[in-house]
């Protein structure tokens, strides 16, 4: 096991640079140039400004990280639902006709060619694997820091991640865009963030572009610090303390060059750094699920006090 977790300690250090840093910066960039397009011209000075904000967080550890996200996820949370619920409700009588067109578009194997299926789910799930990181490892590093004697339980509460942040979440800001048009319009200059920030705004003016541009930035700014700390624990594992600080330092700058490099550019390797690090994750899933089992059952067989 020791060798499949060094492989999987590896692929994290890299896909850290990429799941949890470029793209990370690359999409806060994408949304800044749609309220500002003058600011895409100076995309290396936002990536520093960035950086510097992140450098102050993550070079003082474990504890900082998590009391900035705990701070900032919330409020993100509820203005960015708050927006959408509203976009929605305007267009509440649209909702049906979106869910058919998402299925249609998604399943329909004549919509773009023979293909389009199997396209469909390739995105779907290389899309749904950087929203949720279900099965990628990542966020059991952050859970193994709980002070909890249950790992059962521990492992309930990470359950609520994926339905909250996918099947919430995701699913507003799709309806959102499919409601509003905003898909019909999408090109190659409007796209990603930036397509979003349109969705919004067509219904909720210029406050909506705002929203979206807001919540972004403190997602990504939070994204960004929590995978600081997977990527030093793997760093930590593989080569000792001594690693910790200057994988810090370079995780810091590479916020820089995230948020001036094409955007294609940055998805392509962070698509390619999560399916290495889940592979060797998904095996260690697979001989670890009868000690999940042996745990599970063991937890549910016993009373619970009701806190």
């Amino acid at each position: 096991m020791r060798r499949t977790a060094a492989v999987f300690a590896t692929f994290a250090l890299i896909a850290s640079f990429g799941i949890g840093n470029m793209v990370q910066a690359n999409s806060v960039m994408d949304g800044l140039g749609y309220l500002y397009p003058e600011l895409r011209e100076s995309a290396w000075l936002i990536g520093v400004i960035m950086a510097i904000f992140v450098g102050m967080v993550i070079l003082g550890g474990v504890k900082r990280i998590a009391r900035v996200a705990s701070t900032l996820v919330p409020f993100m949370a509820i203005l960015y639902i708050t927006a959408a619920l509203l976009v929605l409700i305007n267009h509440a009588s649209d909702i049906p006709a979106a869910f058919a067109t998402i299925i249609d578009h998604a399943l329909n194997p004549w919509a773009v060619g023979g293909a389009a299926v199997g396209e469909a789910i390739r995105w779907g799930v290389a899309r749904g694997l950087f929203s949720n990181e279900a099965g990628l490892g990542s966020s059991p590093m952050a859970h193994a820091a709980a002070r909890t004697n249950e790992p059962v339980r521990e492992g309930l509460v990470a359950m609520m991640e994926p339905f909250i942040d996918t099947l919430v979440i995701c699913t507003m800001t799709g309806l959102v865009i499919v409601v509003t048009g905003a898909y019909e319009e999408s090109s190659d200059s409007l796209m990603g963030v930036a397509l979003t920030a349109h969705a919004f705004s067509s219904t909720l003016g210029a406050a909506g572009a705002w929203v979206v541009g807001i919540g972004l930035t403190l997602f990504a700014y939070s994204t960004i610090i929590a995978w600081s700390y997977y990527g030093d624990r793997s760093a930590y594992f593989l080569f000792g303390e001594r690693a910790v600080m200057p994988y810090r330092v370079i995780y810091t700058l590479l916020v820089v060059i995230g948020a001036a490099v094409p955007l294609q550019l940055v998805w392509n390797i962070a698509d390619i750094t999560n399916i290495l690090m889940a592979l060797p994750n998904l095996l260690g899933l697979v001989l670890l699920a009868g000690l999940v089992k042996k745990l599970k059952d063991d937890y549910f067989s016993r009373p619970h006090k009701k806190t």
